[in-house]
């Protein structure tokens, strides 16, 4: 477990640190990094840092809160996102633990269940990185659980999230064309590798995958997500149909590949 880091990313690593040690001294005893930073995928600028703080004891919420507002006044351009668990917490089953002290987007939640997920344990499996800590973790994972709860999602938020974003409820701009082309794209992509993989693998899979039709909102979405050049689109609306559209193919493959693996 670990890899060289982005200067941005380790300053604001050890800025975290400093914080920690100097708000709760002892209380932060290993600092891993997951997301797209563990999967190679990690953009400045537009991806955010995910961690993962091993605790030696519960955490004081205003300390939480301290540690993350000053660090949010040096380092606020991107976000420093990821929960708290406890000694022995990786090694379980997630789904079984209590909610725990989180943070997402500056907000600091004493009882959350954000990230505390089988996703982000096989991350950290497949690549975390220790910034402090010991690096040969004892992870708990469980691939067929994760592929369930995977082809749940599809068939869940993902098909909600297409019909909102159809009625355009989800708004028809950049972050939505991003979201949503490289989320269904991704989990699709999960399930056909099995392993947790990143977005911007998850383009490459599509490109090959699916019909030259969707290939322009693919690239778009992975232009976005690099902060890239000028848009492929001179109509946000015609953006907008493909976005769409390219999700209903999607989720109707995978509807299609679990009615092949039932029969």
């Amino acid at each position: 477990m670990g890899a060289d880091l982005d200067d941005d990313v380790a300053g604001t690593c050890a800025e975290y640190l400093a914080l920690a040690d100097s708000y709760e001294p002892g209380l932060v005893r290993g600092l891993y990094l997951q997301g797209s930073l563990a999967l190679g995928d990690y953009h400045p600028g537009t991806s955010d840092i995910d961690f993962v703080a091993v605790v030696s004891r519960p955490p004081q919420l205003r300390a939480l809160e301290a540690i993350h507002a000053d660090l949010r006044r040096t380092r606020g351009a991107t976000f420093f996102d990821g929960l708290y668990v406890n000694e022995g917490d990786l090694a379980r089953d997630p789904d079984g633990l209590p909610d725990g002290p989180a943070v997402h987007e500056w907000r600091v939640d004493p009882a959350s269940r954000f990230e505390r997920n089988l996703v982000t344990w096989h991350v950290l499996h497949q690549g975390g990185t220790a910034v402090r800590g010991p690096a040969d973790l004892d992870i708990h994972t469980d691939w067929p659980a994760l592929a369930e709860q995977t082809r749940a999602n599809l068939a869940g938020y993902w098909t909600g999230w297409r019909a909102r974003t159809a009625l355009g409820l989800a708004g028809v701009g950049e972050w939505n064309t991003c979201w949503s082309v490289l989320g269904v794209a991704r989990l699709r992509h999960t399930l056909a590798a099995g392993r947790v993989t990143s977005k911007s693998e998850a383009a490459g899979f599509a490109l090959e995958t699916y019909e030259e039709r969707w290939h322009r909102v693919i690239r778009e979405a992975l232009r976005i997500r690099r902060g890239e050049g000028r848009s492929l689109y001179r109509n946000p609306v015609r953006r907008h149909a493909d976005v769409v559209g390219f999700m209903t193919r999607v989720l109707r493959s995978e509807e299609a590949a679990g009615t092949a693996a039932e029969q």
